[in-house]
């Protein structure tokens, strides 16, 4: 047979010698014999144990701790007690909102929303909305009345100054306890307030009036612009003289229970435009 038909042998893998030599004796401390592939995966397999074991420390030891960035155990904790406390304060406050839309509704004469089930579970919500539905309500019916006044208001317009956009301050802190009604010859509004409260004025004006009455004890009344006049009776101390400007919010009196026709501590309040009396609450919120 040929050299060329002879069958071309496999040749053997090379392989390698890895020794570690005593210096004195040069005797073999260690050694390793191998191929180049089985020291190739013998590196790669000791990369992934030292990975592995790596991960371990980092992951399950309190190594983890040194690591930039990563929170430790009183960081987490400080955490979860923020939002708590942020929590807590968020229901506070709906509840404050919930408990001051009651006292508006008990000082316009309408039922209180049920505290109780509007604070059970999804009731905060519920209770905001209605909080919400009713100011809506209340913005309606005013803009509902002062659309029917000028509706059959047959003067012509630009005959007087118009006073809707004005901005009135509330004379005094309470409850409305009788409405304006002409009618019944009751042309003004009674609040009851607490004794000696402070009475304020409820646009910037000038003192026109100042003195005592045996029936509605002390009385101050004020002139303001675009003729409108505020008259505020059974007071029991006059902070204000005839000629002094007062601003909108300064207090000019303290009401209580003066003259022979109160009943009881409060401020009867007239507000009049061109000398003929309107119901203040068009433009007040009481």
């Amino acid at each position: 047979m040929s050299e060329k038909n002879k069958p071309a042998r496999k040749r053997p893998a090379r392989k390698y010698l890895f020794a570690i030599l005593d210096n004195d004796t040069h005797d073999y401390l260690y050694a390793i014999r191998g191929t180049k592939h089985a020291a190739l995966s013998g590196i790669i397999g000791i990369a992934a144990l030292l990975c592995v074991i790596t991960f371990c420390i980092t992951a399950f030891t309190p190594v983890k701790r040194v690591i930039p960035g990563y929170p430790t155990s009183s960081t987490q904790k400080q955490a979860v007690e923020n939002a708590a406390m942020v929590d807590s304060l968020e229901n506070r406050v709906r509840v404050m909102t919930l408990q001051l839309t009651n006292i508006r509704r008990i000082i316009a004469g309408e039922v209180p929303l049920p505290l109780d089930s509007l604070l059970s579970v999804g009731g905060v919500e519920t209770a905001e909305t209605a909080a919400e539905a009713m100011e809506h309500s209340a913005d309606s019916i005013l803009r509902e009345k002062i659309d029917s006044i000028e509706k059959y208001n047959l003067r012509p317009s630009g005959s007087e100054p118009q006073i809707e956009g004005m901005l009135f301050f509330p004379p005094a802190k309470g409850v409305v306890t009788e409405s304006y009604n002409p009618g019944k010859g009751h042309p003004f509004v009674d609040i009851a307030v607490q004794n000696n409260s402070a009475v304020c004025a409820v646009l910037d004006g000038t003192v026109i009036a100042a003195y005592w009455n045996d029936d509605t004890g002390y009385n101050i009344h004020v002139q303001h612009s675009n003729d409108l006049v505020s008259i505020y009776k059974h007071n029991t101390k006059l902070l204000k003289k005839v000629g002094d400007k007062v601003s909108a919010g300064t207090t000019i009196s303290l009401a209580g229970n003066a003259g022979d026709l109160s009943t009881g501590p409060h401020l009867h309040f007239e507000l009049w435009h061109q000398g003929e009396p309107i119901d203040p609450s068009l433009y007040i919120n009481f």
